[in-house]
């Protein structure tokens, strides 16, 4: 199914404390963003990455992309202030697809099976999401203190990328910004106006990098892949 990919990498990442753009960061001496537009760039399937950014940092962008020899079609967006504004900006460049995805930069352990996936289940449901299910107890508390233990065999932790019908995924932009409505992922805007969103069984090892710990997870990944 072939799709076109919105990457946002304009934010400023500060639980990293990395004092930088943290898709920067090197892991086994490449930046984590190169780790990410590999998959796509390697996929037949993929018409093209649009990469909304901080227009400071494009020369940065062009620099790792030329040096890693990226060669499919990139597109440097500005993104937004927040990261829904990011992919709003971006849904205004995609080309002629009929499917788009919407990935974090720093979640650099995707595979080409689950992207296959998620593009099959979007079009036929109209959007997909990949997650896990949950593992730890969850608890619900106010104020420091226990108010209940939540069921968790419903419960799914939820990742990226995810995969939309564009003409669902625009509307839903279009109405969340009518209603001046900002939610915490991509899906939530399509279950706000009452499209269906299915789940499709992610990886565990699928995790966004986001602190300074992850790191150290990122790289064990890293190389248990390479064996």
């Amino acid at each position: 199914m072939r799709y076109e990919v919105i990457i946002p990498a304009a934010g400023q990442g500060k639980r990293m404390k990395a004092g930088r753009n943290k898709l920067f960061i090197e892991l086994s001496n490449v930046p984590i963003i190169v780790y990410t537009l590999r998959i796509f760039e390697e996929d037949p399937d993929c018409l093209g990455i649009i990469l909304t950014i901080n227009p400071e940092e494009e020369a940065i962008f062009q620099s790792i992309i030329d040096t890693y020899q990226l060669r499919k079609a990139i597109k440097f967006i500005s993104g937004g202030q927040e990261r829904q504004q990011s992919v709003r900006n971006g849904l205004q460049h995609v080309s002629a697809s009929e499917f788009v995805l919407v990935h974090d930069g720093a979640r650099p352990f995707i595979n080409r099976t689950l992207i296959s996936e998620l593009t099959k289940a979007a079009f036929q449901h109209g959007g997909a999401i990949p997650g896990v299910p949950v593992k730890d107890t969850i608890k619900k508390a106010m104020n420091n203190t226990v108010e209940e233990t939540v069921e968790r065999s419903s419960l799914w932790a939820v990742q990226t990328p995810q995969a939309f019908r564009f003409s669902i995924l625009k509307r839903a932009h279009e109405e969340a910004e009518k209603a001046g409505y900002l939610g915490t992922d991509d899906a939530s805007l399509l279950e706000r106006i009452g499209e269906k969103v299915v789940i499709v069984e992610g990886d565990y090892d699928n995790i966004k990098i986001t602190t300074q710990e992850d790191l150290y997870f990122a790289e064990a990944i890293l190389r248990k892949n390479q064996r």
